[in-house]
């Protein structure tokens, strides 16, 4: 499959949002990445509801709502009414994590699960098959700007070895340092979504950025 770019919306200027989700709707990117923190999961606080509405109602791209917090049960059906089209919970934060999974797909959302840097893809081997999405991060989550873990290649190939077993239609999501830089290499390693918040939205050009993302083959 032609893989997918989500720039996150996290990056972009607050005062200026319609205008940078119109960018993006007039982008060659496919979702819109949504992350939510809630200072606790996370030492950061982003956006609740009132916020997810408003990205949601001029959005023409679907939501991809990645949750970095405690206790997401509580609020999935939330994000559901707010607009998540895709919602994606931390297997850190889940103690039950295939009943979290089950809610998720009866509310009618892609379910995804998200693995910080230093959980292991072996965590995964008895929930990939439910899964629509496996998001990996590449930085420690809470902060936009980070470098990239190298290590993060590696976990690319751990998972897709695990999903061409159990789930070959599994999504490959990669978050945290992605760029012009290597976004070739990540989509060569397997990832199928790359989220970009910084690398986006602080260029010159952000659509031109968003082409280079979705076409980096084609570019020098």
């Amino acid at each position: 499959m032609n893989h997918l770019v989500a720039p996150s919306i996290l990056a972009a200027d607050f005062a200026n949002l319609k205008r940078d989700i119109e960018l993006i709707n007039n982008s060659e990117a496919d979702w819109v990445h949504v992350d939510i923190m809630d200072g606790q999961f996370v030492p950061n606080i982003s956006f609740g509801f009132p916020v997810i509405k408003a990205i949601k109602k001029h959005s023409k791209k679907p939501l991809d709502v990645h949750l970095m917090i405690v206790e997401p049960d509580r609020y999935l059906k939330d994000f559901k009414d707010a607009g998540a089209s895709i919602i994606t919970v931390h297997l850190e934060a889940c103690p039950n994590l295939h009943r979290t999974i089950q809610h998720i797909k009866e509310l009618g959302c892609k379910a995804g699960v998200a693995l910080n840097p230093h959980s292991p893809v072996s965590l995964l081997a008895d929930i990939i098959s439910d899964l629509d999405l496996v998001l990996i991060m590449s930085v420690n989550p809470g902060f936009g700007g980070q470098r990239f873990i190298e290590h993060t290649y590696k976990k690319l190939d751990d998972i897709n070895k695990l999903s061409k077993q159990l789930n070959p239609g599994l999504l490959i999501e990669v978050d945290g340092g992605v760029d012009t830089n290597n976004a070739s290499k990540l989509i060569a390693a397997g990832a199928q979504v790359l989220v970009a918040g910084s690398s986006v939205f602080s260029a010159n050009n952000p659509t031109e950025a968003i082409t280079y993302l979705k076409n980096p083959v084609k570019f020098p």
